[in-house]
């Protein structure tokens, strides 16, 4: 009986005397998770006063962020148990390869994450193209970069396959190409043709000079000789539906107006009739 109640006394004084400790493990944590906040805003508003790029203003405010609330577990956790940290890490080597495993994908999105925020093949706002899926960049995280497609819904693709795929960004290009392909009656002068098309596409908003708007003809269609209207558009002025839509309104109108015919589909049906 008597050696259970000193054991008892034993555990209780330990733990009194552990309790300082803890208290002041758990007040280290809250100090540095409202230290690791602070920080993140005050990074964001400083770069944003600077003009810095968003994707590196998530970067750094994310790596502050973590990096200090980090640093306050590993302290609080010395502090909390003396000698501890270093059997964690012992720990952490024995399951890392489990824990490594169940987690790949996680950690590559992440690494893919940063990696995307460094090199920044595109940036929050532009209109790109990757994985499948084409629409505007809305918000770039250390594990999803999500984006806005252009019928107005909201995709989430992970940092991994972003990261794997080719990407094309819209954005970056100053000038645009636009193919209209059109076809007339095999009867029409092909000169007049290229003449009332050029004419007609030169006028629109953002169509460039250089380079020049040109047309190539290309095959014979069942009743139309067929060619493809190229002109190039600066994208700081219009975009490439805009652009496409005045065109073909443009060339219609100007062809009705030089009498240039774009026949429907036409089939010839002979009828062979047997005399008696």
């Amino acid at each position: 009986m008597t050696t259970i109640l000193e054991y008892l006394q034993n555990l209780a004084n330990q733990f009194l005397a552990f309790l300082p400790r803890l208290g002041i493990g758990i007040l280290i944590v809250i100090l540095t998770w409202i230290l690791s906040r602070w920080i993140s805003r005050l990074i964001r508003r400083s770069m944003k006063r600077a003009g810095r790029d968003p994707e590196l203003i998530v970067l750094l405010s994310m790596l502050a962020r973590w990096g200090i609330l980090t640093l306050g577990i590993v302290i609080a956790a010395e502090i909390t148990a003396e000698g501890a940290l270093g059997s964690l890490i012992a720990g952490l080597g024995i399951a890392g390869f489990t824990i490594g495993f169940a987690l790949q994908d996680v950690a590559k999105n992440f690494v893919a994450g940063i990696l995307l925020l460094l090199q920044q093949p595109f940036e929050i706002g532009d209109h790109i193209e990757v994985a499948g899926h084409a629409g505007h960049v809305r918000v770039i995280t250390l594990r999803t970069t999500e984006i806005r497609t252009l019928d107005g819904r909201f995709v989430l693709i992970p940092n991994g396959d972003v990261f794997t795929s080719a990407i094309v960004n819209f954005s970056r290009a100053d000038r645009r190409r636009v193919e209209l392909k059109i076809g007339v009656a095999v009867d029409s002068n092909l000169d007049q043709v290229t003449r009332v098309a050029l004419g007609a596409i030169v006028p629109i908003d953002g169509v460039t000079e250089d380079p020049s708007p040109r047309v190539a003809f290309g095959n014979f269609g069942e009743s139309t000789i067929d060619f493809t209207l190229h002109y190039w558009i600066d994208t700081s002025v219009t975009d490439v539906i805009v652009a496409q839509d005045a065109g073909v309104k443009a060339i219609k109108l100007a062809f009705e107006r030089e009498a240039i015919v774009m026949p429907y589909p036409t089939r010839t049906v002979l009828t062979l009739q047997e005399d008696g």
